[in-house]
């Protein structure tokens, strides 16, 4: 199994910012992840 490259805390807050209006593309390239990875 794949080590988590993001902490708890750090997955709730990314997922906080698109509760705040981000768009799944903008939280995307800050953090570096693919969009599809969002949704998983």
């Amino acid at each position: 199994m794949k080590a988590n490259r993001f902490s708890e805390a750090q997955i709730v807050a990314i997922l906080k910012q698109q509760q705040n209006g981000q768009t799944v593309v903008q939280i995307a390239r800050e953090h570096g992840i693919r969009e599809a990875t969002f949704y998983n």
